[in-house]
């Protein structure tokens, strides 16, 4: 069986933490990768977010980037969202997006989701709405998995205000 691209465990990742946190995006659930109809095309999006009440859905783009999303891509995605009817959008990548991106965003309905390019399902740091969230594997003779923490929003702000070797140190003293 041929290994998974990088993008593709990347997008399974952030579809299995988005369902994790669903209830913070007021959602019930986060569906993997399928096809939504439009009304102009169908469309393949990287994950849906079905909505608490069952009424409506969150169209969810995973992008595991180097660089910036810019105001084109998320144009893209606020396109899709409008085809399809959503309510709105989440949008998954390991940095931040470009200032206009992060206006279209603002103006359309899409949240940021900040999910480092190396997660796991177990060990992971992902922001989004003023929060951080960090999943540990620890293994000392037994295999323990821990839960994710948060953080409060200055909490949060500090935490990814930390130069890259005191943030990796921090991580791993939790």
């Amino acid at each position: 069986m041929p290994e998974k691209k990088s993008w593709q465990s990347y997008e399974e990742v952030a579809t299995y933490l988005l369902n994790e946190f669903a209830e913070y995006f007021g959602l019930e659930c986060v569906e993997g990768k399928q096809r939504v109809p439009g009304k102009k095309t169908d469309w393949e999006i990287d994950a849906k977010g079905i909505a608490k009440n069952g009424e409506g859905f969150l169209v969810v783009e995973c992008k595991r980037r180097k660089g910036r999303l810019s105001q084109g891509l998320i144009c893209s995605l606020a396109y899709s969202i409008q085809d399809t009817g959503a309510q709105g959008g989440i949008v998954v990548t390991p940095i931040d997006l470009q200032k206009g991106a992060k206006k279209i965003a603002a103006h359309e309905n899409i949240h940021h989701v900040i999910l480092d390019q190396n997660s796991t399902t177990s060990q992971y740091v992902l922001r989004f709405l003023n929060k951080v969230f960090v999943g540990v594997e620890v293994t000392a003779g037994v295999h323990v998995t821990g839960r994710a923490r948060a953080f409060s929003a200055d909490e949060a702000k500090a935490i990814e205000a930390l130069p890259q070797a005191e943030f990796e140190a921090f991580i791993r003293n939790l």
